[in-house]
C-alpha cells in the first residue's frame, strides 16, 4: 500500500481522470439494487437493466452527435481500436488492402495495424509528422492514389496534446474512397464532437478519459459506412454481433451519466483547463527558462503539457516529485518499458531528448492552488536535479 498525502496534487488526466460523484451516484442503484442481467428479457429485473444501458447508449451517442444504434459498447478504447482496425483489416477488398496509419498514433492502433499485416495481407504504411505533430497532408493525399482501404489517425494525441485537422483528413479519405477511423479517446472530455462534421467513419470513445469508470468504452460505427467491421470475437452476439458477451450494466450507466455531464460542461472545462495550462506553463518557464513545449502550441488539448527540461532525466523528475505530484513520461499504456516514446522521436526528438520530456494533464477538479503549487514544487525538482 502507498498512502496518498492529503496535498497530493493529480496532474496525470491523460492517463485517466477521476470519477465525477455525480456519476458514482448513477452507477451505484446498478451496483446494489438492479442488478439484473441486461439481456435476460423474462422477468423485470432484465428488462430495468436492459432499459438502462439503452439510455446509457442514448447519452453516449448524443455527445457525440451520433445514433443509439451506432455506437457499439466495449470494454474501452483499446478494444474499440482493435475492433475498428483488424474488424476492417479483415472485411476489406483484396483491391484495397492498403492501410494508413500516423506515426504517433496510440500502441492500440498501431499494434493491431501491424498485427493485421500478418493475419491478413494487409500493407502497412505510417505516415510522417511535423516537429508540432501534425500530420504530413501532401504525404497522406500522396499515399491514399495507391488503394487505400483503411486510413486510422487519432484525433488528439494522448502524449503530446496535438489535435490534427480530422475534418480535413476525414474528408481527404472519404474522397479517396477510404474508410476513415479516429480514436477519440482524448477528445470526448474537452471536444464538442459531432461524427457529422467529422466525417469520420468510425471513432473510438473511452469513458475513464472522460469522468466515467474504468472498463468501458465505445466504438462509433457510422450507419453508412461502406464496409462494416467483421467481428473478432464470437458467442452470444450482442451488440448487434460485433461485440459478443454480457454488457456491464453499472459501467454502461456511468459512462452514459459522465456523457451527459459533458454536454454542459465541456465549453467551460475547456475555457477554464486553456487558462490553467497557460497559468502552469507560464510558471515552469519563468522558474526554469529552458524548458520548451513540445507539440503544437495552440492545436492542442486544453489540458496537456508536454515540456521538455534539458539535461534533466524525465523519470528521475518525476521520482523526485513523488509522492506529491502525479504526472508521468508519457502513455500509462507503454509506461516501465525502456523504449524512448515512439510519438516524441516521430516528432524529431533525439532518443536523449525523449527521455527529458514530461506529460502534465490537467482535469476538471484542478485548481488555481493546485497549479501554483506544482509550479513550485517542479521548479524546486527540476533545479534539484540539475544541481545533482
Amino acid at each position: 500500500m502507498h498512502p496518498l498525502p492529503a496535498d497530493a496534487i493529480y496532474l496525470d488526466h491523460n492517463a485517466s481522470s477521476p470519477l465525477d460523484p455525480a456519476v458514482a451516484g448513477a452507477m451505484r442503484e446498478y451496483l446494489t439494487k438492479s442488478f439484473g442481467n441486461p439481456h435476460s428479457f423474462e422477468h423485470a429485473f432484465g428488462w430495468a437493466a436492459g432499459q438502462a444501458v439503452e439510455k446509457a447508449r442514448s447519452e453516449v451517442a448524443a455527445a457525440v452527435g451520433a445514433d443509439p444504434d451506432e455506437i457499439v459498447f466495449t470494454s474501452g478504447a483499446t478494444e474499440a481500436n482493435n475492433i475498428a482496425v483488424l474488424g476492417i483489416c479483415r472485411a476489406l477488398p483484396r483491391e484495397r488492402r492498403r492501410i494508413l496509419v500516423s506515426a504517433i498514433e496510440h500502441k492500440a492502433v498501431l499494434e493491431p495495424a501491424l498485427a493485421a499485416k500478418d493475419l491478413f495481407g494487409v500493407e502497412v504504411e505510417m505516415l510522417p509528422v511535423g516537429e508540432d505533430g501534425i500530420v504530413d497532408m501532401p504525404r497522406l493525399r500522396q499515399a491514399l492514389d495507391g488503394g487505400v482501404g483503411f486510413v486510422s489517425i487519432m484525433l488528439i494525441n494522448n502524449e503530446i496534446g496535438t489535435r490534427q485537422p480530422i475534418e480535413e483528413i476525414a474528408s481527404t479519405c472519404r474522397e479517396a474512397g477510404a474508410i476513415f477511423h479516429t480514436d477519440a479517446a482524448q477528445a470526448l472530455a474537452v471536444e464538442d464532437l459531432d461524427v457529422q462534421s467529422l466525417s469520420v467513419d468510425l471513432m473510438s470513445l473511452s469513458s475513464h478519459k472522460a469522468y466515467g469508470p474504468m472498463g468501458i468504452g465505445a466504438l462509433y460505427v457510422a450507419r453508412d459506412v461502406p464496409i462494416r467491421p467483421a467481428p473478432l470475437l464470437f458467442g452470444g452476439g450482442q451488440e448487434n454481433g460485433l461485440r459478443p458477451g454480457t454488457v456491464p450494466t453499472p459501467l454502461c450507466v456511468g459512462f452514459g451519466a459522465a456523457c451527459s455531464l459533458l454536454m454542459n460542461r465541456r465549453s467551460s472545462d475547456r475555457a477554464r483547463l486553456s487558462a490553467l495550462r497557460a497559468r502552469l506553463l507560464g510558471r515552469i518557464v519563468d522558474g526554469v527558462p529552458t524548458a520548451t513545449l513540445v507539440g503544437d502550441p495552440i492545436r492542442r488539448h486544453p489540458g496537456n503539457l508536454s515540456i521538455r527540461f534539458a539535461n534533466v532525466e524525465a523519470e528521475r523528475l518525476i521520482a523526485n516529485l513523488q509522492p506529491r505530484i502525479a504526472l508521468s513520461t508519457g502513455s500509462a499504456c507503454t509506461s516501465g518499458t525502456p523504449e524512448p516514446s515512439h510519438v516524441l522521436t516521430a516528432v524529431g526528438l533525439s532518443v536523449r531528448e525523449a527521455r527529458e520530456v514530461v506529460r502534465i494533464g490537467l482535469g476538471r477538479f484542478t485548481t488555481t492552488s493546485d497549479v501554483d503549487a506544482a509550479a513550485a514544487i517542479i521548479v524546486q525538482a527540476v533545479a534539484a536535479c540539475v544541481d545533482a
